[in-house]
């Protein structure tokens, strides 16, 4: 027999890893009888989620994040945190993404009763992902994780997702001698919170030192307005955990200037409704897909989209009507 949602809420409540990853996975899903179960788990679980600290991580290939993220998760669980970390990764609907390789940098993490390690789901569509994760993160939340890091495995787009669904945005930064600010784009640096610059030890600290200065020059250039914010630019070395109390310092100050603003609850609304159109969003996607006068219109029509005989505006408008004929007729059924 089914084990029965308010079961499964009562186990992640009480911390059973079993029910935790039962629970994610449920969210994760999108079977329609599987997102109304999901509905459910979240409403029972909302009174014990909102509490935890989310951070977002992300930053340029070969910067270091999972072995960051492992130095400083295993940090926060020795100062009496239990720490969850979830990847979005929505590249692994084709290629399995790097979700292996991030898991056997964390190897700390993985191995701590006090931690949680789960990659997102692989997803047709980036929305799909983002769903899963922030859903995942009300789970944990429920089950006692009072820090969430979020790592973003992609590129692009990404990057946009989870700066939307956290308190904190943290970019890694990699120094690359004669080139500091390579491979970063104005637009992330835009969302960043609080920017640190990786691998700062040995050799390379000298060029970690000068990528921060200019870093620190790129984010007054961006913003000339004295009275604002500006995200610091520290070092750090997750080899060597050098730094990493002063980047996570960074994250609370963060976090205590987000709550003297009065910020932090605004923050967190905007995504509570920038979640629900999103939810719409996606709903009305897989409605669409599921609709059987849509499924026959698409045999009939795909293979002139794919050709040029039938635009893509007209297949659009076809599709859409086809949906709205099998609405119109759901009520007399």
């Amino acid at each position: 027999m089914p084990e029965s949602v308010a079961d499964l809420a009562r186990g992640v409540r009480e911390r059973s890893r079993a029910h935790i990853a039962r629970a994610i996975t449920l969210v994760e899903s999108s079977r329609p009888d599987h997102r109304e179960r999901a509905r459910e788990l979240l409403a029972l679980l909302a009174p014990d989620t909102g509490q935890g600290m989310r951070v977002g991580i992300s930053g340029i290939p070969g910067a270091g994040k999972s072995t960051f993220i492992d130095a400083l998760g295993t940090r926060l669980i020795e100062r009496g945190h239990r720490v969850a970390v979830v990847a979005v990764d929505p590249s692994s609907a084709r290629t399995g993404g790097s979700v292996l390789g991030d898991r056997t940098r964390m190897a700390q993490l993985t191995a701590s009763e006090d931690a949680f390690v789960r990659p997102s789901p692989s997803g047709a569509h980036l929305g799909g992902v983002a769903r899963a994760t922030r859903e995942g993160m009300l789970v944990l939340e429920a089950a006692g994780f009072d820090v969430v890091l979020v790592e973003t495995v992609g590129v692009g787009q990404s990057e946009v997702a989870v700066a939307e669904m956290v308190d904190t945005f943290l970019l890694l930064a990699l120094a690359r001698g004669g080139d500091q600010l390579q491979g970063i784009k104005r637009g992330i640096l835009e969302m960043a919170d609080v920017i640190a610059v990786n691998k700062a030890d040995g050799e390379h600290a000298g060029d970690a030192r000068v990528a921060a200065r200019e870093l620190s020059g790129a984010m007054r250039l961006m913003n000339s307005d004295p009275d604002a914010r500006r995200p610091p630019v520290l070092t750090c070395s997750a080899q060597t955990g050098d730094g990493l109390d002063e980047v996570w310092e960074a994250v609370l100050e963060h976090r205590r200037w987000l709550e003297s603003q009065g910020s932090l609850h605004a923050r967190r609304a905007e995504q509570q409704r920038e979640w629900m159109w999103a939810m719409v969003d996606s709903e009305l996607r897989d409605a669409v897909r599921r609709s059987p006068r849509v499924r026959e219109l698409l045999a009939e029509i795909t293979p002139g989209v794919r050709t040029g005989s039938v635009s893509a505006v007209d297949g659009a408008a076809r599709i859409i009507a086809a949906f709205g004929a099998d609405l119109a007729q759901r009520p007399g059924e």
